[in-house]
């Protein structure tokens, strides 16, 4: 009896588990390299981001050259409390991002600057910040940064002329405020006196103006040279993640809260990656993996299970397309034709007609019998079935008795 055995190969395992994880593998080296690439863009460009000592584009030691060489100078912070006790008197106290900073933070702010003369310029703020340093003023959508015109009576403005400003706008209902320009008829400076003497806070929408490269252009350095350079002494705040200062000493943060905020992202970005993953590998068909039986099985059963197959997934047209190519190639060495060109009509079909019997080929269409159409149904096929194994058996018939030639001794 005919068997057939399945061994396993050391090449052919190999292959399979490449098969299987280079999916995987291919969308981990993706991660890795979209990783590598946006670390290295944020350590580019942006790193020291409106930071006095920094010399790269977005950074403003050019500005901080500029205020010592005009006797100003500059002090960098990067907590709250560093912040709250360097702001004194004659001080103007710089915050770069004041949308970041805890209400508590923002409260010891306030408290330290009321009291004393002296200017707080907030960068961009948003509502937040607005609810405690400049009640009553409400923020407008953003706009974009241009060149505008000053547009109002501060006499800072009036001397820069033109500045690139944009962002945020602001609006408000008191009298005494400075509205400078403005933007779709909402200022994008605002400088709004304080009840103290000499205390005054300036709202500015946009901080591009401050960059290294763009200090030059139109009045940008003269604005930030008197917004900035008006009293002696300036507090540079730049707020970071290691501001801790109002942080309550018993509170215990989850493990979310320990997390940096640009881990938290990739956390996010990992979490969206391995889900796409696994829905990717769930509803992935692909190819038939051939399975290593544990026991032999007989050729007969293995035939008749695919025969099974076919019937029940009604696949006549794989069926058929077997039948005829098994036919075809255990035919072309019987008819003298290249196992190449077995399958070839303009090759194999005179071979054919030359070996079979008339009888067989007067009633028989070689054409439709081996490159025919789909069975219209079952019987059909079956009656393929009979009429190619009629054919084969013609044939090897007619070879088995057909007379051959010796060799002369």
């Amino acid at each position: 009896m005919t068997t057939a055995t399945t061994t396993a190969v050391p090449g052919h395992t190999a292959h399979r588990l490449w098969a299987r994880s280079r999916g995987i593998l291919l969308a981990l080296l993706l991660l890795v390299i979209g990783g590598l690439t946006l670390a290295a863009l944020q350590s580019g460009e942006q790193h020291g981001r409106l930071d006095p000592r920094s010399a790269d584009r977005t950074g403003s030691r050019a500005l901080a050259q500029l205020l010592a060489a005009h006797g100003v100078t500059t002090r960098v912070v990067t907590t709250a409390d560093e912040a709250a006790a360097a702001a004194g008197p004659q001080t103007t106290l710089l915050v770069t991002t004041p949308d970041v900073l805890t209400a508590d933070q923002l409260t010891d702010l306030r408290a330290a600057t009321a009291r004393t003369p002296g200017r707080t310029v907030l960068l961009a703020p948003g509502t937040a910040s607005l609810e405690l340093f400049a009640p009553g003023v409400q923020a407008d959508p953003q706009i974009s940064n241009a060149p505008r015109s000053p547009g109002c009576s501060l006499p800072a403005a009036r001397r820069a002329g033109d500045v690139l400003l944009g962002g945020i706008r602001y609006t408000t209902s008191a009298t005494t405020a400075d509205r400078c320009y403005e933007a779709g008829g909402a200022p994008t400076l605002l400088r709004i006196p304080s009840a103290h003497p000499d205390r005054d806070t300036v709202l500015l929408g946009s901080a591009d103006f401050l960059y290294n490269y763009r200090l030059a252009d139109q009045g940008n350095a003269s604005l930030a040279l008197q917004l900035l350079g008006a009293h002696k002494h300036l507090v540079w705040y730049l707020p970071s993640v290691s501001d801790s200062s109002v942080t309550a000493p018993d509170a215990q943060p989850g493990f979310f809260g320990l997390l940096p905020a640009g881990w938290r992202w990739a956390l996010f970005q990992l979490t969206l990656a391995a889900g796409c993953a696994a829905l990717w590998r769930a509803r992935r068909l692909g190819p038939l993996v051939p399975e290593r039986l544990p026991v032999t099985v007989p050729a007969a059963e293995t035939t008749e299970g695919h025969a099974r197959l076919y019937a029940q997934a009604h696949a006549r047209d794989r069926a058929s397309a077997v039948l005829r190519t098994a036919t075809r190639t255990r035919l072309a060495p019987l008819l003298g034709v290249p196992s190449a060109h077995a399958h070839d009509p303009d090759r194999i079909l005179p071979a054919v007609r030359t070996h079979v019997a008339a009888s067989l080929l007067a009633s028989t269409d070689l054409q439709a019998l081996l490159f025919g159409p789909t069975p219209a149904d079952d019987k059909a096929l079956v009656h393929l079935a009979d009429q190619l194994d009629a054919l084969e058996n013609s044939i090897v018939s007619q070879e088995r008795h057909a007379p051959r030639e010796h060799p002369d001794r």
